[in-house]
């Protein structure tokens, strides 16, 4: 039951956040859908041990494939589904009790709230430009060598 909650909310979240960066109307499902893949990810694997940076990193590497995917078959750029699909997977609550624990003077755990924040943002980060760098790989392999 837990997984499908988790299921529909990460789609709702995807989906909506593709309204409001107006995302063409044919591609808002296809934003949930990369959403739901990256969060169901995400979850699996923080809820097993994982660890969260490790997890943000494998769903974000993930919602970078779908997304290059969508792109290809629906010939779309593929900012669009990876835009909408990374917003599960910010850190926002994160950010936002370090921020309150600086302004409430608690600086070992504002220190301590921030890094990992910052951790997860570079996991989200590494893991789109990995997923990028290696269909640069890919497409370079497929078309032969370079003369």
């Amino acid at each position: 039951m837990v997984y499908i909650e988790q299921l529909v909310t990460s789609f709702i979240a995807s989906a909506a956040f593709g309204i409001i960066f107006n995302a063409p109307r044919e591609s808002l499902v296809k934003c949930g859908i990369s959403g739901t893949v990256g969060w169901i990810v995400y979850f699996s694997l923080d809820k097993n041990g994982s660890g969260t940076v490790f997890a943000t990193l494998m769903a974000s590497f993930l919602i970078a494939v779908v997304s290059q995917l969508f792109a290809k078959a629906y010939r779309m750029p593929s900012i669009i589904f990876s835009v909408a699909g990374i917003i599960p997977l910010v850190p926002g609550g994160l950010a936002y009790d370090a921020m309150r624990n600086f302004v409430e003077n608690d600086y070992g755990a504002a220190v301590s709230l921030a890094a990992k924040a910052s951790m997860i943002s570079g996991a989200i980060a590494v893991g789109l430009v990995f997923s990028e760098v290696i269909n640069q790989v890919i497409r370079r392999s497929s078309l032969g060598p370079v003369k």
